[in-house]
């Protein structure tokens, strides 16, 4: 019946299959758990908006240039998740300290404070490039 090469093949695509459909479900069941509704009654994502949409006037084109800079090393795929995240931190900051612009302080601070410690040394490395003394926010790292 099945024997040899053609039973490999099958296994492989079986594998093959499995794998990439494991992982879909994985990138959609986080998605999902973003959407869903937390005490207040909010997701995450619908706070994230609403701190884009409150916090639109105080960006400079200055500001969002340094941003774009700052998440260039993440994947193109992934870059405007990545930036709608760290842009919605720097407007919770920005609101919670009653900033009257965005600045590179609340940049970098919202950087930190929206992605997990292994991108922390694109952030440094991209600091050092610009050079900005990065000192003050060693505590945040």
């Amino acid at each position: 019946m099945l024997e040899g090469w053609f039973l490999w093949f099958i296994m492989f695509w079986v594998v093959f299959l499995i794998s990439m459909l494991a992982i879909g479900g994985f990138f959609m069941f986080r998605k999902f758990l973003q959407r869903l509704p937390k005490e207040d009654g909010k997701s995450d994502l619908d706070w994230q908006d609403y701190y884009l949409e409150k916090t639109r006037h105080l960006w400079k084109q200055e500001e969002k240039n340094f941003l774009e800079d700052l998440v260039e090393p993440v994947p193109e795929l992934f870059r405007d998740v990545a930036r709608a995240k760290i842009a919605g931190k720097i407007g919770q900051l920005a609101l919670n300290e009653k900033a009257s612009n965005i600045t590179q302080d609340l940049i970098i601070r919202g950087y930190i404070m929206a992605t997990p410690k292994r991108d922390h040394k694109f952030l440094i490395k991209r600091l050092n490039e610009k050079q900005i003394d990065f000192s003050k926010y060693k505590a945040l790292f």
